[in-house]
């Protein structure tokens, strides 16, 4: 593609090994964006005349309609976004196009590109995170009262409602909100006017320039300002994360639509059928969201390990960046997006939930808690409630069954109220604390995150 140095043309393999523009092209709103602001710039600084800064614009608006449109036919041969635009500029306004490259390099236009991109995609995944939270909010509010074993190990462990189940991972989304807004921030800096490595000698005023483009400051630093993808990996990361989140929920609800559980049925248009078993009805989404996740983490690391041995300043390898940044905002995107739809058709079973919650066992700390306000250590008081379950299952008979006399002969600190432990409604009474499933605290979180997203 140069002249001048080279004497000869790029052989083909390497120019179909070094294109970008089959998937850069994506930057090409905020390409133009920059380029406008960059060409004001040059106008205030007296490097183009008034004529020549409006046929820039214009020719430039001219291009973001075709592309728009779909009217823009992109150059494998000009290998990247930035020299299919400027070159269509310049064939569609003459020489004055060339000017438009003064006192900038592909470096600094790329890395301003990208944050503006990074930013705008920000933009639309913050919506997104809320509308789900509104979803795991509406529909906890509709089970509020409706109990389920919460497990770990994932085995039975103690009482939880649905409600506090699904809030959890609103507050989850929340802290990925948060990351984003604060990721958003850092990288809201114009590199525009940092040139190749060492800025230029044609001063513009930079200032200006990142304030037609809505940054909050420039850059300070031009070999940090070409070299820095920390907010790549930092949007990454935080896409990474939101996915480890929703595949976590995924793997909820794959156990809970199960047979063995049945504690929820997901509807027909998320769920798919098997191609040999007529009978099945499959998680397929939730299933997806898993095995997505693995592809955000992938992209995270790909772009980190890229990045890892790089000496100052602009390396070719940093071109490796925007497939995988491009890859993760969509699909992150789209799982966010299908997830609300999911959990928003979704219904729980009352019957099969009630059943499991039934389990005496569940209470089993609540037991030892009752020992401890009876005056027992609690160490003591959890061998001796481990004594009573032994008890329970070697003689098949249920906890809550056994006799105040069966619990005396096993500790005397066991009293004629025993059973009382066993009432579910009481047990979610005395969970009042900040963070706990009971009624009170679960409406007050419920209320709380209503006006919070509201």
């Amino acid at each position: 593609m140069w002249t001048g140095r080279f004497t000869q043309a790029t052989a083909d393999k390497v120019l179909r090994y070094s294109e970008s523009v089959s998937y850069d092209w994506e930057l090409y709103r905020h390409d133009i964006a920059g380029s406008i602001a960059h060409a004001r710039a040059q106008l205030a600084a007296g490097m183009l005349t008034q004529e020549e800064f409006d046929a820039i614009e214009e020719g430039l608006r001219s291009i973001l309609a075709d592309i728009d449109a779909g009217n823009f036919a992109w150059k494998r041969e000009l290998e990247d976004v930035h020299m299919n635009i400027e070159s269509e500029l310049t064939h569609r306004i003459g020489s004055t196009g060339a000017k438009l490259h003064t006192a900038r390099s592909r470096n600094d236009q790329v890395a301003t590109d990208t944050r503006l991109y990074c930013r705008d995609r920000i933009d639309s995944i913050l919506p997104a995170l809320r509308g789900l939270q509104r979803v795991l909010v509406d529909k906890a509010e509709q089970y509020q009262d409706l109990r389920i074993p919460g497990y770990t190990h994932l085995q039975r462990a103690q009482p939880v409602t649905v409600a506090h189940h699904l809030l959890a991972y609103v507050e989850m989304l929340a802290r990925d909100a948060s990351r984003l807004a604060d990721c958003r921030r850092r990288l809201n800096v114009c590199p525009l006017g940092s040139g190749a490595i060492a800025g230029s000698t044609i001063n513009l005023d930079r200032a200006a320039i990142a304030a037609e483009l809505g940054f909050d400051a420039v850059t300070e630093n031009s070999m940090d300002a070409i070299a820095d993808r920390d907010y790549v990996l930092e949007c990454l990361f935080c896409l990474s994360l939101i996915g480890v989140h929703l595949s976590r929920l995924s793997e909820d609800l794959v156990l809970w639509s199960s047979s063995e559980f049945g504690f929820c049925t997901l509807s027909d248009a998320h769920t798919t059928g098997s191609s040999l078993m007529p009978q099945k009805k499959n998680p397929d989404v939730c299933e997806l969201t898993r095995g997505k996740t693995g592809r955000l983490v992938g992209n995270l690391v790909s772009v980190l390990v890229a990045v890892k041995g790089l000496p100052l300043t602009y390396n070719r390898d940093l071109q490796e960046d925007k497939e995988p940044l491009f890859d993760s905002f969509a699909t992150i995107l789209l799982a966010l997006q299908v997830n609300a739809e999911m959990i928003d058709a979704m219904q729980m079973n009352p019957d099969r939930c009630a059943s499991a919650v039934a389990d005496p066992l569940l209470l089993a700390t609540d037991l030892a808690d009752y020992l401890v306000r009876r005056g027992i250590p609690f160490r003591q008081a959890h061998e001796l409630v481990g004594k009573a379950v032994a008890f329970s299952v070697d003689t098949d008979t249920p906890l809550n069954q056994l006799s105040p006399e069966q619990f005396q002969s096993i500790s005397s600190a066991f009293g004629e109220d025993v059973h009382s432990v066993f009432d579910l409604e009481r047990a979610f009474r005395l969970r009042t604390n900040p963070g706990s499933p009971g009624a009170e605290r679960t409406k007050h979180r419920l209320a709380y995150w209503r006006k919070e997203l509201s």
